[in-house]
C-alpha cells in the first residue's frame, strides 16, 4: 500500500440496499469518515462490506470507495469476506443500524457474530459504529455478542437505552453518539411543491402493514397497524385544506411485505387525492422530498430521521425501542408507541401532533443539533484512530 494511504472496512453497509435507511447509513458514515481522515491528514480508500440487494443500481459511488458485496459463500473460512478484510487496517462495522441483536432470527446472528470474528482474528482494530445494540433475549446469544463487544476497540450506542443495555451486558468500552444519518445530504425534488396546501407525509412500513416476515403480528403490536393507517389516510383527505403525500422509504422488491411503494399505490387507489411521492433512487432524495413537507408522521426510523434532522415535525411510530431510544435520548418525545396504544389512540395521537406542529418543528431544530454534537464527538474519536493507524502503516512500510 503506497504512501500514507490506508483501507478501511465499512462491515454491514450497504451501496444499493432497497432499504433506504441503510443507505442512509452508508452515505452519512462515508461523509463523516471523510472529514475525519481530512483532519487527520490521511487517504483512506473505503470497502463496502454487505448484501447487495439483486438487480438494484449501486447508488453509493466514488473513486475512493470498492463494493464487495456479500453471499452466504462470502462467510466460508478463507472465503471473500476474510479475504477483504485482510486487506484491511480498520473496520468499522455499523451493524446495519439494528441488526446485531436476536430478534431477527438466529441466521442474521450468526452472519453478524461471524463476520466480527474474522476481523478480529485478524487483529485489525474493529470499531462498532453508531447503531442499536441489542436485544439479545437468548442468554448463550447474549454471551456472544458480550465478548465480541468486549474485543472490539470501541463499541458506540446510537442511543440511551442502547447504551444502558451494553452496560448492562457488561461491555466495557462503550461511547454514545447518534444516528450517523443526521449528516446525511439532502437532494431537493425536482419538481417543487406548487399546492398552497399544508403537505402532510406519511410513511407507511409494509413490513407493519403485513404483519412482519411471518404475516402473524411478528413485533408484537397491539395497533392493528393496516387498520390504523386507513383511519388515519380517512381523517387527514377528509380535510380541504391538506395535501397527503405517502413517502416509501423501502424500494421495489420481490417481497411484499418490504415494498412500501406497491403498497403506497394500493393505498392511494383507495384514498382518491393522495399523492404517492416518486420512486426515489438514492436516500438523499427521499430526505429532500420529506424535507420539503410541513408535517411528517413515519414508521420507518430513517424516514422520521430525515424529517427531524431538516426541521419537519415528526410522529415516529415505533414498533421497537429504538424510536423511543434515539429520539427520547435527544430530548424529542413526540412517538407513539404502536405497541401499547390501541389503533384509535395512536390515529388520535398523530393528529394532536400535527396541531402542534409549530412546537414540534422547533423541537426538530434543537434535536438536530444535539445529534451533530454528539457525532461530532464519534468524529473526533475516528481522527483520533485514523491517526494511530496511519502512524502504525508508516512504521511497518519499507
Amino acid at each position: 500500500m503506497a504512501g500514507s494511504e490506508i483501507t478501511v472496512g465499512l462491515l454491514w453497509h450497504s451501496a444499493n440496499s432497497g432499504n433506504l435507511g441503510v443507505g442512509a447509513l452508508t452515505v452519512s458514515h462515508l461523509a463523516i469518515l471523510r472529514e475525519a481522515a481530512a483532519a487527520a491528514d490521511v487517504r483512506v480508500r473505503f470497502v463496502i462490506l454487505g448484501w447487495l440487494d439483486p438487480g438494484s443500481p449501486i447508488y453509493v459511488r466514488a473513486d475512493d470507495v470498492e463494493v464487495v458485496g456479500l453471499t452466504s459463500r462470502a462467510f466460508l473460512p478463507f472465503g471473500r469476506l476474510q479475504r477483504a478484510i485482510r486487506a484491511c487496517d480498520l473496520v468499522l462495522d455499523i451493524g446495519g443500524g439494528d441488526s446485531f441483536a436476536d430478534i431477527y432470527g438466529w441466521r442474521r446472528f450468526t452472519y453478524f457474530c461471524l463476520s466480527k470474528s474474522y476481523a478480529l482474528a485478524a487483529r485489525r482494530p474493529l470499531v462498532q459504529s453508531p447503531q442499536t445494540i441489542g436485544p439479545f433475549n437468548r442468554r448463550l446469544l447474549r454471551s456472544i455478542a458480550t465478548f465480541l463487544m468486549n474485543r472490539s476497540r470501541m463499541t458506540f450506542a446510537r442511543d440511551a437505552l442502547s447504551l444502558a443495555y451494553a452496560k448492562d451486558l457488561g461491555v466495557r468500552r462503550l461511547g454514545e453518539a447518534s444516528d450517523v444519518a443526521f449528516r446525511l445530504p439532502a437532494t431537493p425534488p425536482e419538481t417543487a411543491f406548487n399546492s398552497a396546501k399544508v403537505k402532510v407525509g406519511l410513511n407507511v412500513s409494509a413490513l407493519l402493514y403485513f404483519g412482519g416476515y411471518n404475516r402473524s403480528n411478528m413485533f408484537g403490536l397491539s395497533v392493528d397497524f393496516a387498520e390504523f393507517v386507513d383511519l388515519l389516510l380517512t381523517e387527514l383527505t377528509s380535510r380541504e385544506d391538506l395535501e397527503v403525500h405517502l413517502v416509501p422509504h423501502v424500494l421495489p422488491s420481490d417481497s411484499e411485505v418490504e415494498d412500501d411503494e406497491a403498497l403506497c399505490r394500493r393505498l392511494a387507489e383507495a384514498h382518491p387525492g393522495v399523492v404517492v411521492a416518486p420512486s426515489f433512487s438514492h436516500p438523499s432524495e427521499a430526505k429532500g422530498y420529506i424535507a420539503a413537507l410541513d408535517f411528517f408522521a413515519g414508521a420507518r426510523m430513517h424516514a422520521c430521521i430525515a424529517a427531524l434532522s431538516s426541521g419537519v415535525p415528526v410522529a415516529p411510530l415505533a414498533y421497537s425501542r429504538k424510536f423511543g431510544g434515539l429520539f427520547g435520548s435527544l430530548g424529542y418525545d413526540a412517538t407513539i408507541d404502536l405497541k401499547t396504544e390501541t389503533t384509535q389512540s395512536a390515529c388520535d395521537k398523530v393528529l394532536d401532533a400535527f396541531e402542534r406542529r409549530a412546537a414540534l418543528a422547533l423541537e426538530a431544530g434543537q434535536v438536530r443539533e444535539r445529534a451533530l454534537q454528539r457525532l461530532g464527538g464519534y468524529q473526533h474519536f475516528l481522527v483520533d484512530l485514523l491517526g494511530e493507524v496511519k502512524g502504525r502503516h508508516a512504521s511497518t512500510s519499507p
